[in-house]
């Protein structure tokens, strides 16, 4: 009895065994082409990897806009006054960017074609000259963020004080008008100093006629006449040697021509001179460069932009007197040799303190 209950078992052992065998081998097999279809499907899903990563890329690019306008708008509504500061920041810091690419583009093709500064085109000498300008006010800002925690206290000078610690970009554009006004009657302090010097040192030139000439000049200026041309241009003898030459100024007229180009006086007389007569230099290949483009070609932006580093407030002048002002300037400066641009920073004063009633 206990003999055929074994080998009932063994037969059902036996018959179990044959029938789960195909179900076991279809299970394997079917596992085996499913792991070849994910294989194959793996394989299908890495031929193209890079177009994977740029729809990645613009799927979170274009999140970030999403997020970004999102953000704005909530700035919009809720903090519009911290929205304007923000907005201006930011636009302020892309032109500054891009500033700084333009200007490294423009030394690069120097470096490559072998050019100096004052070989270059108007435009590229203007925006050099600017960049640098920006970049040292930049600099400034940065060596005073570097004590730890200090640029919480940057923000807040920034904020209180942006005619003096930022530049242009970073100015809303009623500021751009106000902080250039500030500039210009800052610059215009020095001008009855800078013409009492020239009637002090007239009786030192030699040349009889040319003393008169200077004496009747400061007088026309005095009196509220704006000079003519060849008023100037007939005293460029003056400007040459002793006493008008750059070489021979002195260290209090250095001072008053230094605040009428918005330079800093505070410097030894040394490095005052050397200053005056980098600064001059620039502005005479500056006016070379635009005499060979011509004024026209300049938008009212470019114009008004150069009057007003010329000595000439132009924020309330309207473009065509600017362009005559500036057409006068050219005059006198393409006619100056290097050793006469004393004349030239005098010119400052000369041709600007009366034209169309700018003297207040």
């Amino acid at each position: 009895m206990a003999l055929s209950r074994v080998c009932w078992a063994r037969a059902a052992l036996r018959g179990s065994a044959i029938t789960l065998a195909p179900v076991v081998t279809r299970r394997l097999q079917f596992g085996r082409s499913g792991l070849a279809w994910g294989a194959l499907r793996s394989s299908k899903l890495h031929l193209s990897p890079k177009t994977d990563m740029k729809s990645l890329i613009s799927y979170v690019v274009t999140k970030t806009k999403v997020l970004n306008g999102k953000y704005h708008r909530f700035l919009g509504r809720h903090f519009p006054r911290f929205y304007v500061l923000y907005t201006i920041f930011m636009k302020g810091l892309q032109m500054f960017w891009a500033d700084a690419r333009k200007a490294r583009r423009i030394k690069t093709n120097m470096w490559k074609q072998n050019i100096k500064f004052h070989q270059l085109p108007y435009r590229e000498m203007e925006h050099l000259r600017q960049f640098r300008q920006d970049i040292t006010k930049c600099l400034f800002l940065g060596i005073i963020s570097i004590p730890p925690f200090a640029n919480y206290l940057v923000f807040l000078l920034m904020y209180l004080f942006p005619r003096q610690l930022l530049i242009k970009h970073f100015w809303t554009p009623k500021q751009q008008i106000d902080f250039l006004d500030i500039y210009h009657a800052l610059r215009k302090q020095s001008h009855s100093e800078i013409i009492s010097h020239l009637e002090r040192v007239s009786p030192l030139i030699s040349d009889a006629g040319l003393r008169w000439h200077l004496t009747e000049l400061c007088t026309k200026i005095q009196n509220g006449t704006h000079p003519a041309v060849q008023d100037i241009l007939t005293l460029r003898e003056c400007f040459c040697n002793h006493p008008l030459g750059i070489n021979q100024l002195k260290a209090l007229q250095m001072k008053a021509l230094s605040r009428a180009m918005l330079l800093t006086p505070y410097l030894p007389p040394p490095l005052l001179r050397h200053r005056l007569k980098t600064h001059t230099t620039v502005i005479h290949q500056l006016d070379r460069a635009l005499a060979k483009l011509g004024i026209g070609q300049l938008t009212a932006q470019e114009v008004k932009s150069a009057c007003y580093l010329r000595g000439l407030n132009s924020n309330h002048i309207a473009e065509d007197r600017c362009r005559t002002w500036l057409g006068e300037w050219l005059q006198i400066s393409c006619s100056l040799k290097e050793t006469e641009l004393s004349l030239l920073l005098h010119n400052v004063v000369l041709l600007s303190t009366n034209y169309l009633g700018t003297r207040r």
